[in-house]
């Protein structure tokens, strides 16, 4: 049975597990040193635990093991809540995985709490650079943590990150394979010398579901894909995507491509199942569709695209990439003496830029500067 280790009643511990590992930033010969306590994490994962054997107890009929694990996750949740988690919804360790943990696995009881994990998540992200900061059981969760509670354009900032730590820094360096750590080859070219240096090894590769998901729009909607769920989101400037899935009924597949404006998809419905389509950028409701190819062409619209403008949230302007380079550009250009400037305006995220600006000398100047920036007209303008 799946009971408490060691005594420790809802609350894993005490013990040893193994928590978080491993997460950028930790020393080469201790990779374990993660940012996010680890009888926190154990205790996340053993509420997400008891719940899904609880779950799977009710399949096959098992209605006392059922009743068993389902109480043992809601005791674990409440427990959970109490130790690591304030009212406002701040977690004991103030790190992105304790926020995604939290946010995916159902630990924050209140609205309010999970509203202001959401927050605190994006801001964290923020904070990093779009680098990312998860190891091996945070990172499957942390996009999703962010496209439900609505910051899309963040997880696409984190996705498409070159700089190490990301996704993609080991592209940069002729990666073919998944990595153990974030930087088993360092930025020079030399390979790190500490633990756990594979140069194969995939659980950071976990994003990959994201992907078929939610980028690629593919996702079963009941056991062996049935039932298949079809929710493309483009994003991030990407302008293709395509998944596919080998079922037990035959191949699944779904691909997008933008284009001049128009969104062309493109799905295969395996024989002997159904897909429910809801198509992007669209105010249509959700169709059914059965086997076969299916195609559909329309303008396109993205439905989170603001321009954004002085009265944006510095946060809103951070998560548009091409807007925030612009605005940096005129920064550097106007206030050529203010090596601090970005660093103060990236610390009070949720303020709008006009009024960040406003608190500087020569306000008019670099605001109006900032403003052409952010029109298009250029920041050297």
């Amino acid at each position: 049975r799946l009971e408490p280790a060691g005594g420790g009643g809802p609350l894993w511990g005490p013990g040893f597990p193994f928590g978080h590992l491993p997460p950028p930033g930790a020393p080469p010969d201790r990779p374990g040193d993660a940012r996010t306590d680890r009888h926190l994490v154990a205790t996340a994962y053993f509420a997400r635990s008891a719940e899904l054997v609880g779950l799977a107890a009710g399949i096959l009929g098992r209605a006392e093991d059922e009743a068993h694990y389902l109480a043992l996750a809601a005791e674990i949740r409440a427990a959970f809540a109490r130790e690591y988690v304030t009212p406002n919804g701040r977690m004991l360790s103030d790190a992105t995985t304790a926020y995604a943990l939290a946010l995916q696995f159902g630990l924050l009881p209140e609205a309010a709490q999970r509203q202001r994990a959401a927050e605190r998540l994006a801001e964290l992200v923020r904070a990093e650079g779009y680098r990312i900061s998860t190891g091996f059981v945070g990172t499957p969760l942390v996009c999703d943590a962010l496209c439900a509670a609505g910051y899309e354009r963040v997880a696409y900032r984190l996705l498409l990150q070159r700089e190490c730590p990301s996704w993609l820094y080991p592209v940069t360096m002729g990666a073919t394979t998944i990595w153990e750590r974030w930087d088993s080859m360092l930025p020079d070219g030399s390979i790190n010398p500490g633990e756990m240096t594979s140069f194969n090894h995939y659980a950071l590769g976990a994003v990959a579901d994201w992907l078929h998901r939610t980028v690629a729009g593919l996702a079963p909607a009941e056991p062996g894909y049935r039932r298949i769920t079809v929710r493309p989101r483009p994003g991030g400037g990407l302008t293709y995507a395509s998944a596919r899935h080998r079922t037990p009924y035959g191949m699944a597949e779904c691909s997008w491509r933008l284009q001049a404006g128009t969104i062309e998809i493109t799905l295969v419905v395996p024989p002997n199942t159904v897909a429910e389509v809801t198509l992007p950028g669209s105010d249509a409701g959700p169709v059914e569709v059965g086997s076969g190819t299916h195609r559909w062409s329309y303008p396109y619209r993205d439905p989170g695209a603001r321009p954004p403008t002085l009265d944006s949230s510095i946060a809103e302007i951070m998560d548009d990439a091409e807007a925030w380079g612009r605005v940096v550009e005129a920064l550097e250009r106007a206030a050529p003496e203010s090596p601090f400037l970005l660093g103060a305006l990236q610390s009070q995220s949720r303020v709008p830029l006009r009024r960040a600006l406003g608190q500087l000398s020569n306000a008019a100047e670099v605001t109006a500067a900032v403003e052409r920036a952010l029109a298009g007209e250029g920041a050297a303008a």
